[in-house]
């Protein structure tokens, strides 16, 4: 696949014009962002998804069409576990809700920056070491094992050590400003909650880029495809978010889904690594069969969750999703206590 600079550029200007339309139109004046104009949204990147997936595929052809599809599905369902997470940050943090919406917008673009580097050093160690693929498939192997346990974990509600960094060398405010980053105290500049909790959801998210960031790799080994799966991915993961009430505590088997994928794919990168560093010939897993793969087990995982969630209504308080509803209230407010502290200026 040859992306000539031109196409390169064009896709990253498109992609800058994207986030200034949906600051300077959408997030012009901060409010509410409700249900019904997070679900147009949602809907709008999802078609623009499949528009540059046709692109891909009249312009570079069938497989990588397919293979854009793939991880794009693929880093979609993944993101889930970091909507989780940011739900924990904006209750920790106290986020007023006509703010949530600016939070994630800039967040997330410093999220796609810093996965860039992650790709771009991804394919540097493909293209060198071609058992660099070994490296990936037993990462997924651990990490779909971690999927498949995750129920009984904590979402750290301060982000990361970063953001602890933060908290501890640079004064900050216990109190929103507006929409402002930074506000004069005494002639003093401090860093409101706002840029501190911007910073913690996109570094936190690079955490979960380890994760997704092979997984793609392992569906198409294209820099170009990757890079656009996971922006397609993360510009609408972000309004998502607003669509989490009553919608994931539904998907009750989701984990276990996105645990098969991940080993599925594992798999796939393993026979690829052998196939590459060897003289042996194992099976070829074709990118169609794994679209087809990926695609039918959320599906099952879907339908099936559903299916049990009717019978027993219950199931759903025992989700991941209303665990992390509980630990968001537990720890409303957590992180805002521990800015512009004595600890915190040491």
């Amino acid at each position: 696949m040859n992306v000539s600079t031109t196409v390169w550029v064009a896709t990253l200007g498109i992609l800058v014009a994207a986030f200034v339309l949906d600051f300077v139109v959408v997030d012009a004046r901060p409010h509410v962002f409700g249900p019904k104009q997070a679900a147009r949204w949602v809907v709008a990147y999802i078609v623009a998804a499949l528009l540059f997936a046709v692109f891909v595929w009249n312009h570079f052809g069938a497989e990588y069409g397919q293979q854009f599809v793939a991880g794009w599905i693929t880093e979609y369902s993944l993101s889930v576990d970091n909507l989780f997470v940011f739900i924990v940050l904006m209750s920790s943090f106290a986020v007023p809700e006509m703010l949530k919406h600016r939070v994630l917008l800039i967040g997330v673009a410093i999220a796609i920056l810093l996965r860039g580097v992650l790709i771009v050093v991804g394919a540097a160690a493909i293209s060198r070491f071609s058992a660099t693929f070994y490296v990936f498939a037993a990462f997924l192997f651990y990490t779909a094992i971690s999927v498949w346990r995750s129920h009984d974990e904590e979402p750290d509600p301060e982000g990361n050590g970063l953001i602890r960094l933060v908290e501890k060398y640079l004064p900050t405010t216990r109190e929103y400003v507006g929409s402002k980053l930074t506000t004069s105290i005494d002639g003093k500049r401090f860093i409101t909650p706002l840029a501190v909790v911007i910073l913690a959801v996109g570094t936190t998210d690079l955490l979960f880029a380890l994760d997704s960031i092979p997984a793609v790799f392992g569906l198409t080994k294209e820099p170009y495809l990757v890079f656009a799966a996971n922006a397609f991915a993360l510009m609408g993961l972000r309004q998502l978010y607003f669509l989490l009430d009553g919608l994931l505590s539904k998907v009750i088997y989701l984990a276990r889904g996105l645990a098969i994928i991940l080993g599925f794919i594992a798999i796939k990168l393993f026979l690829e690594a052998i196939d590459g560093t060897t003289d042996l010939h194992p099976p070829h897993v074709t990118i169609a069969q794994s679209l087809m793969f990926i695609a039918s087990v959320l599906g099952v995982t879907t339908i099936t969750s559903l299916i049990a969630v009717r019978r027993s209504p219950e199931l759903a308080l025992q989700s991941e999703m209303s665990h992390v509803m509980e630990e968001s209230t537990e720890h409303r407010g957590d992180a805002i206590e521990h800015l512009g502290s004595e600890d915190s200026q040491a």
